[in-house]
C-alpha cells in the first residue's frame, strides 16, 4: 500500500507527533542492507562491525552522556521483554489503541518504552493519555531510572533516550532538527543491552524511523512487530518494516 499523504499541518496530531521542523526523518531505503552503524550510535554502545568492535561514542555525544555511560559496566539484562514502541504522526490514536488491549490487564510481567516524534518545544500529552488506559503506572523519563517490570515509560520532547545497562538515559541530540531517528537509536540500544528479551513494535508514522533499530532487535535475537497498514493514519514506518520481511506479527 502506498503511503497516505497528508499535510504537514494534517500530519501534526494533538501530541504533535511529528519531526521538529516539519521534515520526515528518513532511514536507508526500505528493504536495504544498511549496515547499523549508518544510524548514529548510542554513547557507550559497542555495536559490533566487521571493521571493529570498539564502542562508537561521538565526541559530542560523550560530551553529554551520563556519568555511568562509557565505563566498564557489566550489562545487567532484564529476566522480562522491554517492550519499544516507535510512532510518528498518527502515532496518538495508534497508542491509545495499543493500550485500550491492556486496559484490565495490571502485571502483564514485561516493561514498555514508547518513542514518539515530538516538537522540542512541545509538551506531550501521552502520559496522561496512557494512564487512562492503563492500570500500570506511566512515567515520563528522568535520566537514569531503572526499568521495571510492569510499568510504562515515555520519553520526553528534545531527547535522544537511551537503554543501558537496565536503565534509560536521556541525551541531548547532535543532528539537525528534523534529521534524527529517536527510534532507532533507542531500539540500537535496547537490542545491545537485551538480547531476546528486546521487542520492537512499530506503529503509524511517516518516512521510515525504526527499520534499522527493527534491523538490530533481529539480529540479537529479539522480536519485531508492526501495526497494520489498514490500520494506519500514516503507513510509511510500518510499511518500511514490513518490507524487510523481518515483521514477527502485524
Amino acid at each position: 500500500m502506498p503511503n497516505k499523504r497528508k499535510s504537514n499541518r494534517a500530519a501534526n496530531d494533538a501530541d504533535g507527533a511529528v519531526p521538529e521542523d516539519g521534515a520526515v526523518a528518513t532511514a536507508p531505503a526500505t528493504g536495504a542492507t544498511a549496515p547499523l552503524d549508518q544510524i548514529e550510535s548510542p554513547p557507550g554502545v559497542a555495536m559490533p562491525s566487521p571493521a571493529s568492535s570498539e564502542a562508537t561514542t561521538s565526541p559530542s555525544d560523550a560530551a553529554s552522556a551520563p556519568d555511568s555511560i562509557g565505563k566498564d559496566l557489566s550489562i545487567q539484562r532484564m529476566s522480562f521483554p522491554v517492550v519499544g514502541i516507535g510512532a510518528s504522526a498518527g502515532g496518538l490514536s495508534a497508542f491509545e489503541a495499543f493500550f485500550s488491549g491492556f486496559k484490565d490487564i495490571k502485571e502483564p510481567g514485561m516493561a514498555f518504552v514508547l518513542v514518539q516524534h515530538l516538537a522540542p518545544d512541545h509538551h506531550s500529552i501521552l502520559t496522561n493519555l496512557i494512564q487512562r488506559y492503563t492500570r500500570m503506572p506511566v512515567f515520563e523519563v528522568d535520566d537514569g531510572v531503572v526499568v521495571q517490570r510492569n510499568c510504562v515509560y515515555i520519553i520526553p520532547p528534545n531527547h535522544n533516550m537511551a537503554f543501558l545497562n537496565g536503565a534509560l538515559h536521556l541525551l541531548e541530540p547532535s543532528a539537525l532538527r528534523g534529521q534524527r531517528l529517536p527510534i532507532d537509536y533507542f531500539f540500537r540500544s535496547l537490542a545491545h543491552d537485551q538480547n531476546e528479551f528486546a521487542i520492537g513494535i512499530i506503529l503509524s508514522g511517516t518516512g521510515s524511523d525504526g527499520t534499522l533499530g527493527v534491523r538490530a532487535i533481529k539480529g540479537g535475537g529479539g522480536m519485531a512487530m508492526t501495526q497494520s497498514l489498514s490500520s494506519c493514519d500514516f503507513d510509511g514506518m510500518p510499511s518500511s518494516v514490513l518490507a524487510t520481511g523481518l515483521a514477527d506479527y502485524v
